[in-house]
């Protein structure tokens, strides 16, 4: 499977999403898949695709056979629905946990185990956080392909994230830029406080020589 846009993976998560959550209205079409990317609630980030731009990611997802047209006799509308995976002319075969934890990834990006356990509630069942990492584990390990890649854990986090690698291999300079520009606010902050506590100092000195003075004057 070739490396997948952000366009194309907020689409075929979309399809995935509604296919499970709200089979009545599955295959989608192009005003419904429109209005999914664009949701503003369990989407990260919140986008605002055009019809022509979700249009095109679709067309380039039928090419590679990732999503099917599926109109019907003389429907006037044309439905959309994906063939990521679990069709019996592709390879990729997924457990129903496997495909919420990866649904949640390419809607909301990289998550702890805890967050995916939270956000996969509408998709599958986890007894605990546990056996989200154990699934995490297992799509991370796979010898030739592997699916989701465990990232550096995040000043002051607790647990590590984890990211999907459909559109390509995920940076250590993702964390490490994160930090830099954590650093740098404090630093910024820091830098505040100290111009602030140095015109203070200032005007407390300003104030003491005042009231000397004035007592110079009382006493003279």
């Amino acid at each position: 499977m070739r490396i997948i846009n952000q366009a194309e993976i907020r689409v075929i998560g979309c399809l995935i999403e509604k296919e499970i959550t709200t089979p009545e209205q599955y295959p989608l079409t192009l005003n419904a898949l429109t209005t999914a990317c664009n949701q503003k609630s369990n989407r990260d980030p919140v986008t605002s695709m055009t019809d022509s731009e979700v249009l095109d990611a679709v067309n380039s997802l039928i090419n590679d056979r990732l999503v099917t047209d599926e109109t019907r006799g003389n429907a006037r509308v044309a439905k959309y629905q994906h063939r990521f995976c679990n069709t019996e002319f592709g390879s990729l075969q997924l457990s129903k946990q496997e495909i919420a934890i990866l649904c949640v990834l390419f809607l909301r990006g990289s998550q702890t185990p805890g967050e995916l356990r939270t956000r996969t509630q509408r998709l599958c069942d986890f007894d605990n956080v546990a056996q989200v990492e154990s699934v995490l584990n297992r799509l991370c390990s796979e010898e030739v392909s592997p699916k989701v890649v465990k990232l550096e854990k995040e000043p002051g986090k607790r647990e590590a994230r984890y990211g999907h690698l459909f559109c390509g291999e995920i940076e250590d300079s993702v964390v490490v830029n994160h930090t830099h520009t954590h650093s740098e606010q404090v630093n910024n902050d820091n830098g505040q406080r100290l111009d602030e506590l140095e015109q203070e100092v200032t005007a407390l000195r300003a104030e003491v020589a005042e009231l000397k003075q004035l007592i110079n004057d009382v006493l003279a």
